[in-house]
């Protein structure tokens, strides 16, 4: 660590130890090479070129591979079209790839290749990212204050983080205001792509009351699209979700129940528990899952017993008998004698 703190100011010292000022502007974008050139002949400036090349090679596999990684997940939560997941017969998500390889290409076109266009549109990007960390960061402490945790921050701290990172953010869009139109350019459909995904129930229902309101006139032709329309609704909703319990009261559960009835689009659940020699279920637990059933009578509830020991291959097991994602699975809040980690079970969420 205390050698990368180093490196930049040695190499500004070597920079204008070597080189004259003036040609330190004139040579920017190719800074290293030119350096290597003056001190040592073109043999060190193609070397320091070649692994500049090398470097940055690694850099873009790496963002292929982490936005493949990030758009999965996102498209595995629902949150952009399930058509992304379409696998090659390699494997690989290659639609994917192609589309972060065309946006790529036409970041480049739109700035015309310019390093310093480049790199103020990257720079704002990351300055936005930093602060939605932030953002999540408050988030978790409101809703998930429970939740163990390696590191905190306090809220003064967060607070601090995120105007430090706002005003960085707002002096670059100050100075090159045609970098923030680039970036909105893909910000904006992007979010609006995803708000289409979380709200598709309810924009499908409005789409479907101006069916019926034109239908009036044109009844015959806009009976097909109707059906069409329910019956997607219909596949959505029948996406079924499985909560692992060990015994929760009536209150615990009712507030999965909510959980569920608010933020999924879902209108089937399996309440599972896993009977050991530590777990056996009470009957109380049978008549409050059926309270529970006569309460919200527009969700399916199932109440499973399964003997054996809960474990990251369990929850694998039952995955693909029943064929339900592991992140449409929750578990409640983990004791301190859980043995395992949260991100060892394969994807599952943390409801309460």
């Amino acid at each position: 660590m205390a050698c990368c703190k180093c490196f930049n100011p040695a190499l500004a010292f070597f920079a204008l130890a070597i080189i004259p000022i003036p040609e330190v502007a004139n040579n920017k974008e190719a800074l290293l090479a030119h350096m290597g050139g003056v001190a040592g002949g073109n043999w060190l400036a193609w070397v320091i070129s070649v692994d500049a090349t090398l470097v940055l090679s690694g850099a873009v596999l790496t963002s292929f591979v982490g936005v493949t990684g990030l758009v999965t997940r996102m498209t595995l939560d629902r949150c952009l079209p399930q058509f992304l997941l379409r696998t090659s017969k390699r494997g690989t998500t290659h639609r994917i790839i192609i589309g972060f390889f065309l946006l790529s290409v036409s970041v480049l076109l739109i700035t015309g290749g310019e390093l310093g266009a480049l790199a103020g549109v990257y720079t704002i990007s990351f300055l936005a990212v930093m602060i939605l960390f932030g953002f999540g960061n408050v988030l978790l402490k409101m809703k998930r204050n429970k939740l163990p945790r390696p590191e905190r921050a306090s809220i003064p701290a967060l607070i601090v983080a995120i105007s430090a990172v706002l005003a960085g953010l707002i002096g670059n869009a100050i100075m090159n205001p045609k970098y923030l139109v680039v970036f909105l350019e893909y910000f904006i459909p992007s979010m609006i792509l995803i708000g289409i995904m979380l709200y598709r129930i309810p924009l499908l229902k409005g789409v479907l009351f101006v069916i019926r309101y034109i239908s009036e006139a044109i009844q015959g032709a806009t009976t097909r699209v109707s059906v069409l329309i329910r019956g997607k609704i219909q596949q959505i909703n029948s996406q079924q979700f499985v909560f692992f319990t060990k015994g929760d009261n009536i209150a615990s559960l009712n507030e999965v129940m909510l959980y569920v009835r608010k933020n999924e689009n879902t209108r089937r659940i399996k309440i599972v528990t896993i009977l050991n020699k530590n777990i056996t279920v009470d009957k109380k637990l049978r008549d409050e899952i059926s309270v529970l059933d006569r309460a919200y009578p527009e969700i399916d509830i199932e109440f499973i017993e399964l003997p054996g020991t809960f474990s990251p291959e369990l929850i694998k097991e039952l995955s693909d008998k029943w064929s339900i994602p592991t992140n449409f699975m929750f578990v409640g809040q983990p004791g301190n004698a859980f043995p395992y980690r949260l991100e060892d079970l394969g994807g599952v969420r943390l409801i309460i």
